[in-house]
C-alpha cells in the first residue's frame, strides 16, 4: 500500500518545533537551496540542466525527503542532490554555513489563504534574515506564487525585514515581468503558463 503523503503541514505544532534536522554534506559546487521542495521534481530538473552544481531541498514532509534521497540515490547523483526534514521557519540558521549559498528559490508556496493561517506562511522575518546570513555576496532568493495576496505579502515580509545590502534586483516593491531562470520551471510553472495564470516573482540580491 502506498504511503499516504499529507499535503499542509502545521508548521507550528510541538512535533515540528522539538528536532534537530541532520546535518547536510557539502561538496563546494555552487549550492541552490529550494525551500519546500515537496517532491523534489525541481530538484532534479534543475541538477540536470546544470551538472556543476549542488541543489538541496529543505521540506517539513519526512516521507518525501526520504523519497528524494531515494531517487537521488538511485540515479547515482551521490550529494549533488540532497533533502532534508526540517521546519524552514525555526531550522534554517542552522543547516547552512554564512556565505555559503549562491541562491534560495521559494517555489509557489502554500498560501494559507486563511487569516489564522498567515502565521503558518513560510516567509517570516527570521527566515529573510537566515537566508541574507547563508548567501554569499553576490548570493540571491528568488520567489514565484500565482497568487498575488500570497507574493504581495511576502514582499513586504522581505522589505521590512532586509538587512541593509539585501536589495531588489529591480526597484523596490517591483515583481519581475519574467522568471530569469526560466531553463527549470517547476510543474506549477509549466501549468500556470499552460492556463495563462500570471505568476508574481521578485528577487532580492545581497550585495558583493
Amino acid at each position: 500500500m502506498a504511503t499516504r503523503v499529507r499535503h499542509h503541514v502545521n508548521p507550528l505544532s510541538m512535533r515540528m518545533l522539538g528536532f534537530d534536522p541532520e546535518p547536510l554534506v557539502f561538496t563546494g559546487q555552487p549550492l541552490h537551496v529550494e525551500l519546500g521542495c515537496a517532491e523534489g521534481e525541481f530538484l532534479f530538473r534543475f541538477a540536470a540542466a546544470h551538472p556543476g552544481v549542488q541543489v538541496v531541498g529543505v521540506e517539513i514532509r519526512r516521507e518525501l525527503v526520504k523519497d528524494i534521497r531515494r531517487q537521488a540515490s538511485d540515479e547515482g547523483l551521490g550529494d549533488r542532490v540532497q533533502a532534508v526534514f526540517a521546519n524552514i521557519p525555526v531550522h534554517l540558521g542552522m543547516l547552512f554555513p554564512p556565505g555559503s549559498v549562491t541562491r534560495f528559490y521559494l517555489n509557489f508556496p502554500d498560501p494559507c489563504f486563511k487569516r489564522e493561517q498567515h502565521k503558518r506562511r513560510v516567509l517570516t522575518g527570521g527566515v529573510v534574515r537566515a537566508v541574507f546570513e547563508a548567501l554569499a555576496p553576490g548570493g540571491e532568493l528568488f520567489f514565484q506564487s500565482d497568487v498575488f495576496d500570497t507574493a504581495l505579502d511576502a514582499m513586504y515580509v522581505t522589505e521590512l525585514h532586509a538587512p541593509p545590502g539585501f536589495e531588489s534586483v529591480i526597484e523596490p516593491w517591483t515583481f519581475l515581468r519574467q522568471n530569469p531562470y526560466a531553463d527549470t520551471p517547476t510543474r506549477r510553472e509549466r501549468f500556470c503558463q499552460e492556463e495563462g495564470i500570471r505568476i508574481w516573482r521578485f528577487c532580492y540580491r545581497k550585495s558583493a
